[in-house]
């Protein structure tokens, strides 16, 4: 079970049973998840059995993804029957050319040749067989009219031939979508299936990773993998978050950091506190959504899947009107009219269009979960390359989301900067204000003891130092103190109007410094507004911070419409005008209040690193290192997946009109048609997995 077709053909096997409540097919993991009582479940794997398809439970002791117990044998033991048959298949050939119409040789390769059809075809005549007693007429049931219709009148080695050459390029083809599935399947690899944990007696014990509890501390040594996703609580090291958020370069984490399950510790020992579960960590997000999204179907897969409901029939007809009627319209032979017949049908075989989709999809997702890209469907891999307008929140998304010292200013001249620079840092770090912190961070030197210390709600903080008292507070409190000289407005006005906030320094007498705090834009910001525009996306943004800031942080991002002071409702406002006036239209954000824009909008990105839950489930998208060059990047992807679905479309009914062509009208024989049929096959898979090479620009 591994195409659209298959899915098909089970889900209308269990049709019939009513107490079926649900069906999830997990097409790259080759499982079903069957929805029902449990009375129900013989039934359902008897009627699955019935419609050609062996059902295995699924082993529940251990992730039947991880299971790779007994594969290389399993593996000899498929292509040593396939070799085997080719083999069988060559002889056969060989005997009817050197021994023409001998009676003795005749039925020695007839042997041969069923010899070689069984090892080769079974299962393709088991699936067959129950298709056309169904009435159904899909790729196997067409091989097995074909090539038992070729036995039939004699051409026995080459029906050998035609279903060894089959199941050996069905077997390639498998592989080569493997490949694709198993870029998503290598996910679950990356984290370790234990983690070593601190004991209550202080000790370190390694437990398996599903065993260990929430607030444990895990330790990890560099160069191993971390197992669970946590804060750092003790060390300092470099971690590669490369596998989880496609980040080329290393990022540093200290005391407080976020750490990801999967990232690799590069520099030193680490120690860190699990904040979820083996089940609920960020890369077991991942691998969920990837999965959940393989199940969907892109636009152009349901196109294909419609098209070739139809195109099976059709050509199966045709099939039959020339065995029935080149006889009488030509003057070849009932045996030859047959042949071409047979031969059609060999070609016909939809395979290569039913899988030119799908590989494509999946390599597609693949290649945006390597870069950090979460694309939550096929539907949305395809549709992002229609985008027209880009709406962006400001904090988080455009800006780093939080606040940042950006200016010093001495006002007292007579007063050294590096004790001005002391005094400020001596109040800031005792407050817990997101502005005292940004100061308090961004003064590298050592502060003083305070005395006194005190918290002025809506104003600011004050205390002795040396026993002076100093206050660092806000404009209204200057103004408040009387200490808000003209020269002070005018400074405090070009701050304001550059989005700052203006914090200052004063003692009992005058003002003698000023900071300015900004949320600032990050370095990715604007080169992905620039590539944004390239593309032809026109980028807006939509922030609830006000408009005098906004306009600053657009200017300097480059975008020209720009919008403050907005209610989420605004925002969803917003978003349903540019669907009217631009066409397709994506929102960008990271917080509970873009959820409903996000939602709205047609195709939606959630900043998946500082993002909150609700906005990650509302996006259609999820960037994982929260750069916004990631959404140009998915364009590009999306345009890219786009043409070779299309190429592989082309491709795939392109070669079969020629050999289809070259059968009505011509000599085309069975080798032809298997070439043409498992031929085209090979090259759209292969074609498709150039998106797994897929590189930033």
């Amino acid at each position: 079970m591994d195409c659209s077709a298959e899915e098909s053909e089970i889900r209308r096997s269990l049709e019939p049973l009513a107490e079926i409540r649900g069906l999830h097919f997990d097409l790259g993991a080759r499982i079903l998840t069957i929805t029902a009582e449990e009375s129900a479940i013989p039934s359902a794997l008897e009627a699955i059995s019935k419609s050609g398809f062996k059902p295995e439970p699924l082993n529940s002791n251990k992730d039947e993804r991880h299971n790779s117990d007994g594969q290389p044998t399993r593996f000899w033991i498929s292509w040593g029957k396939l070799i085997a048959a080719l083999g069988l298949a060559l002889l056969a050939e060989a005997i009817a050319f050197a021994f023409p119409g001998d009676p003795w040789f005749a039925a020695t390769g007839m042997a041969l040749a069923l010899a070689a059809i069984f090892l080769s075809g079974f299962g393709v005549y088991a699936k067959g067989l129950v298709a056309l007693r169904q009435m159904r007429l899909n790729i196997n049931a067409l091989m097995t009219v074909a090539v038992t219709g070729a036995f039939l009148i004699g051409q026995w080695p080459e029906a050998a031939m035609v279903m060894a050459l089959y199941a050996i390029a069905e077997a390639i083809e498998a592989m080569a979508v493997d490949r694709a599935r198993g870029a998503i399947k290598s996910l679950l690899a990356l984290a370790p299936e234990d983690a070593e944990v601190r004991q209550e007696d202080g000790s370190w014990l390694r437990i398996d990773i599903k065993s260990v509890a929430l607030n444990s501390i895990v330790r990890v040594r560099p160069g191993e993998r971390i197992p669970l996703d946590g804060i750092v609580t003790l060390g300092q090291s470099a971690v590669d978050q490369s596998p989880v958020t496609g980040e080329s370069l290393p990022v540093d984490k200290t005391p407080g950091d976020e750490l990801y399950a999967g990232t690799i510790n590069q520099a030193s020992a680490l120690e860190f506190r699990v904040t979820t579960t083996a089940t609920d960590s960020t890369l077991s997000r991942i691998i969920k959504l990837v999965e959940e999204a393989q199940a969907g179907r892109a636009p152009t897969q349901r196109f294909v899947d419609r098209f070739a409901a139809i195109y099976t029939p059709a050509v199966f007809v045709l099939a039959i009107l020339i065995a029935l009627l080149l006889p009488w319209l030509t003057e070849i032979t009932w045996i030859q009219a047959i042949y071409k017949a047979l031969v059609l049908l060999v070609i016909a075989c939809p395979c290569a269009l039913v899988v030119s989709t799908p590989v494509s999809v999946v390599s597609g997702l693949a290649a945006g979960a390597r870069r950090g890209i979460l694309i939550k469907g096929g539907v949305y891999l395809e549709e992002a390359r229609k985008i027209k307008a880009v709406a962006l929140d400001k904090t988080g998304t455009i800006t780093e989301g939080k606040p940042t010292l950006v200016a010093f200013e001495p006002i007292d001249a007579s007063i050294a900067r590096k004790q001005l620079e002391q005094l400020a840092k001596s109040l800031a770090i005792r407050s817990d204000h997101p502005v005292s912190k940004a100061i308090a961070q961004g003064l590298q030197i050592t502060p003083q003891n305070v005395g006194d210390f005190q918290a002025v709600a809506g104003r600011g903080v004050q205390g002795t130092l040396d026993g002076n008292p100093y206050v660092l507070a806000n404009h209204r409190w200057i103004e408040e103190r009387a200490q808000c000289s003209s020269e002070l407005k005018e400074r405090l006005a070009e701050h304001e109007a550059a989005g700052r906030t203006v914090t200052i320094l004063a003692n009992k007498d005058r003002v003698l410094a000023l900071f300015a705090v900004a949320d600032t834009i990050k370095p990715s910001s604007i080169e992905a507004i620039i590539r944004l525009k390239a593309l032809g996306v026109t980028p807006v943004m939509l922030t609830g911070d006000n408009a005098a800031t906004a306009r600053t942080v657009g200017r300097l991002a480059g975008i020209d419409e720009v919008r403050g002071n907005l209610l989420p409702e605004d925002k969803l406002e917003a978003i349903g005008e540019f669907q009217r006036g631009y066409g397709v239209t994506a929102m960008t954000g990271d917080g509970i209040n873009d959820a409903p824009a996000l939602a709205k909008a047609d195709i939606g990105f959630a900043m998946g690193a500082a993002g909150t839950h609700t906005a990650m489930e509302a996006a259609d998208v999820v960037v994982m290192n929260d750069d916004l060059c990631r959404l140009p990047e998915t364009i590009r992807l999306s345009k890219r997946t786009h043409a070779i679905l299309w190429q592989n479309i082309i491709l795939a009914l392109g070669i079969k009109l020629i050999f289809l062509l070259l059968a009505v009208f011509d000599d085309a024989s069975m080798w032809m048609a298997v070439f043409a049929d498992m031929g085209a096959s090979l090259l759209v898979v292969f074609n498709g997995l150039r998106l797994l090479k897929i590189r930033n620009d």
